[in-house]
């Protein structure tokens, strides 16, 4: 049974997920991803639209984020990352700063697929800004909306075990339609994937069940080639809900001290206030809940320390902060010793449109069981 978006599965969804039935799965279809045993081969990763490594970092394991009673530990999966692309500069060096220099850098429409080393596993996250709602929505109309159509080309080639593809939740919603032949965008996108001979899922992912302080929903769509007779399954998660607080409160106060990367690095852009057609992104995160989603723009979309504001008037703005890039990283799930690179309005964007470490690691765990029959 092929899961289309009219199936998908949310993470949270306490619900039978498919008809065949596989060992060692929960009853509500998730797949527990804390242990792996068996021979542990390492499986060679191609990541594509690779940002700063947020989904890489996720694959390849091995960190620890927060701090005190909140420190988090993942330990070390067993992949290995032999080629990573992307265009954005920053980006690029950020990753190849933090996760290796098989970064290369330069748009992937200029690159000779035949020269890219052969993967068992093929992961990127291709450009979400014409699927997000906050966006144009203009689809597969724009040239960054067909870029997915690189990693089609690539998969085609390489024919790997399996691929994982993130974008935002909206990639999946019924009305965003391709204007070429009316059809829905999810559709067609899959579509491509399975003409390659491969089964192919997608499914709605909330990093906040996962143990991300940040409530950021996510399509995933993983594919598994036709001769591999195993099914995906979504991770069990085995880290609770988490506050922004428990996140970033022991920053707080250490703005200035130079030994915590990034976090000197603020913008002094102020809040307007809010007008007849909303908020625009600009709020105040809760300290008791995930924050908002953390965004990559810098101009109306702010979002402000929950410790800041005027006692006499908690709606006078001007009184508000925003977060450094530092918390943002923290709310991403980003490890304190991941530096990011350029000036902080570059940092703001590289950090925003980074996956979520944390829900890249669980995902790749699931992967690996997924490919070797949950051993």
């Amino acid at each position: 049974m092929i899961m289309r978006h009219k199936q998908t599965t949310l993470a949270y969804a306490n619900q039978d997920i498919y008809d065949e039935t596989e060992p060692l799965v929960d009853d509500d279809g998730q797949v527990d991803v804390l242990e792996l045993s068996g021979s542990h081969k390492k499986l060679k990763v191609v990541s594509l639209f690779s940002g700063c490594g947020g989904l890489d970092l996720g694959f390849l394991g091995d960190f620890s984020v927060f701090t005190g009673r909140n420190k988090k530990c993942f330990e070390k999966n067993p992949y290995e990352i032999i080629w990573a692309n992307d265009f954005h500069l920053e980006a690029y060096q950020t990753y190849k700063n933090n996760i290796g220099e098989h970064i290369v850098y330069g748009n992937i429409n200029g690159i000779v697929k035949n020269t890219i080393p052969q993967g068992d596993i093929i992961i990127g996250g291709f450009p979400c800004q014409d699927f997000s709602i906050s966006g144009k929505k203009q689809g597969l109309q724009a040239d960054r909306g067909r870029l997915y159509k690189q990693m089609v080309e690539l998969i085609g080639i390489q024919k790997p075990l399996a691929f994982l593809a993130e974008n935002v939740k909206h990639i999946t919603n019924d009305k965003l339609i391709d204007q070429t032949n009316g059809r829905k965008v999810i559709d067609c996108i899959v579509d491509d994937f399975e003409n390659l001979g491969y089964r192919v899922r997608v499914y709605l992912v909330s990093a906040a069940s996962y143990g991300v302080p940040q409530n950021r929903e996510r399509a995933f769509i993983v594919g598994i080639r036709d001769d591999i007779p195993f099914l995906f399954r979504l991770p069990r998660s085995h880290h609770g809900i988490m506050a922004a607080r428990q996140a970033i409160d022991d920053l707080w106060g250490k703005e200035n001290d130079l030994s915590i990367p990034n976090h000197n690095q603020m913008s002094l852009a102020k809040f307007p206030e809010p007008k007849r057609n909303g908020n625009q992104g600009n709020y105040r995160i809760s300290p008791d809940s995930p924050s908002q989603v953390i965004r990559s723009e810098h101009h109306m979309n702010i979002q402000g320390h929950y410790r800041t504001h005027n006692p006499d008037d908690p709606n006078d703005r001007s009184a508000w902060r925003r977060l450094t890039v530092r918390e943002c990283a923290r709310l991403q799930s980003f490890p304190d010793n991941f530096v990011f690179s350029g000036n902080k309005t570059q940092s703001y964007v590289v950090v925003g449109n980074a996956v979520p470490p944390i829900l890249g690691w669980y995902m790749a765990r699931a992967l690996y069981k997924a490919l070797y029959g949950y051993i």
